[in-house]
């Protein structure tokens, strides 16, 4: 029976996968075209499950040489003729199944033997020239895990040659086609091998043509799939609305939609609401690759963190431009994504981790050491006691920020407060997430879900009454869209004449909202 999987290349008779016909069309026909192009997206975005499938598609109409970069050691991208040789002896492992009198295998056994270390470009040129002759059909290559080379100056200059036998083609056959796959972008291959005041965005590559392909899974790609795990297990579960939910959580990032349904059917969670709240909270929870490589990422880019930091905390609204670095690297590596002319985190579990992570280095800060103290008060029959969470949030408050002293910290932060005494109190259990079409430089709505409930948390910084009770509406909208009764609301004011602590409850439209200022 099929399984989920979250390690390697999906193959479809093993795996359940998302049907991408779509997009392997479309890849197709840029390959008919004979466009040069790159396949950028973060890690674990199925990158290589997408090669192995154009592979099998092509195989038919093209000789296509699928070769990964992979395990080859460093040394023989230290110059264009190290990395020429190394190129020619993976096509040449590529080739040894071909039949013994295949004329291209017989080439490449002839001019690639093992040992092979260089081959200068003009015999690269006639090697590559000679290849394409004798094949009887167009050759297509595909080239995985590029950034395994990107630190070396000599697959700079590889690609290069590359560049000069496509501009040459009308006079000497070359490669129809040439597909690059890794998740930096081949301009910013040297930001991992210049300084940092060096020119980083010459393209070796420019004759490459725009991937614009989504690579993300639909919500109704996601339900087919489910509906033929229900199938085989004989289930029954509404896999359109998991389908969406599991969108909804993941934007559809291949490695997070295959974990939760991987963690889903491992732990016999229920696959309806509550079983996918488990799923997400078991994952955030767990060390894996793809978040060890955003740890990663974090700490190698500063300008990144801070700019990410800025997003989620500040309630900041970044303009999107492609051409700011630190978007620009952001996007690269999945962090991101354009949303109305805004840069918006790419998904919830995405914002949800960066709150972790960035609340996990400020564990020693007072506000999560009272959280941790507390939380054993809130939780009553599997339910948060949210009207006295906010109470005890509201005296720790005053007790930690001086007023007309911090208020400028506290504009800036007050999120990352809120959060930060609210992480212990949750953790290991529940999770939350901020309302993307709320964020703002004056209102957030934090969602938390905790043991399949949920709970809408407005923060706002307080702009007087009116400002006030626009917020009020806004969020008696929000409880209806959830179809929750209760909601809160926390203002950080910054009046000297200010009454800090809980107001009266406040009825409207038949909802009660709770509100308190600090």
């Amino acid at each position: 029976m099929k399984t989920f999987n979250t390690a390697g290349t999906c193959r479809p008779n093993e795996h359940y996968m998302v049907d991408i016909t779509e997009r392997l069309e479309i890849i197709r026909k840029m390959v008919a075209k004979g466009d040069y192009f790159c396949i950028n997206r973060g890690r674990q975005y199925g990158k290589t499950t997408t090669l192995e499938a154009i592979k099998k598609q092509l195989s038919n109409e093209y000789r296509v040489f699928k070769i990964s970069f992979e395990g080859v050691d460093d040394s023989y991208f230290e110059n264009a003729a190290t990395a020429n040789a190394a190129f020619l002896r993976l096509l040449r492992r590529e080739a040894r199944n071909a039949p013994t009198n295949d004329k291209v295998k017989e080439l490449l056994d002839e001019v690639a033997p093992r040992g092979l270390k260089s081959v200068d470009d003009l015999d690269f040129i006639d090697i590559v020239t000679e290849l394409c002759e004798l094949s009887s059909n167009p050759i297509v290559v595909l080239i995985d895990e590029v950034d395994q080379a990107g630190n070396n100056d000599g697959f700079i200059k590889f690609l290069g040659g590359l560049r000069s036998m496509y501009l040459d083609r009308d006079s000497h056959p070359t490669f129809k086609s040439v597909i690059l796959a890794g998740v930096y972008d081949i301009k910013n291959l040297k930001l991992k091998i210049r300084k940092e005041d060096e020119h980083q965005y010459n393209s070796p590559w420019n004759i490459a043509v725009p991937f614009n392909v989504d690579m993300s899974l639909s919500a109704k790609g996601i339900a087919d799939m489910l509906a033929e795990y229900k199938a085989d297990h004989s289930l029954t579960f509404d896999e359109v609305f998991v389908g969406q939910m599991i969108r909804d959580y993941t934007a559809g990032y291949p490695f997070l939609v295959s974990r939760i349904c991987q963690i889903i059917d491992a732990e016999v969670y229920a696959w309806d609401k509550e079983g996918v709240l488990k799923a997400v909270n078991s994952l955030l929870k767990e060390g894996n690759t793809l978040f060890d490589d955003m740890q990663k990422k974090l700490t190698q880019f500063p300008g990144l963190s801070d700019m990410l930091k800025s997003i989620i905390f500040g309630g900041k609204r970044v303009s999107f431009n492609y051409y700011d670095k630190d978007i620009n690297i952001a996007v690269m590596f999945n962090f991101v994504k354009e949303e109305g002319g805004a840069t918006k985190i790419a998904c919830r579990i995405f914002e949800t981790w960066l709150y972790n992570y960035y609340i996990s280095l400020d564990k020693s800060s007072s506000i999560y050491q009272f959280g941790e103290y507390d939380k054993n008060q809130f939780v009553h029959d599997g339910f948060i006691d949210m009207h006295l969470l906010m109470e005890r949030f509201c005296v720790h408050f005053n007790e930690i920020y001086r007023p007309g002293h911090d208020d400028q910290f506290v504009e800036d932060n007050g999120r990352k407060i809120f959060l930060t005494y609210l992480r212990p109190i949750i953790n290991g259990i529940g999770n939350y997430y901020c309302e993307a079409q709320t964020r703002d430089l004056t209102r957030t709505d934090i969602i938390i879900d905790y043991l399949g409930q949920q709970y809408i948390v407005e923060l706002k910084i307080w702009r007087g009454q009116s400002y006030n009770e626009r917020g009020e509406k806004q969020l008696v909208e929000y409880l209806e869209r959830y179809n929750l009764q209760t909601g809160y609301m926390v203002s950080f004011c910054f009046n000297k004449t200010k009454k800090s602590g809980l107001l009266p409850p406040v009825e409207l439209n038949g909802r009660t909202l709770i509100e308190a200022i600090v």
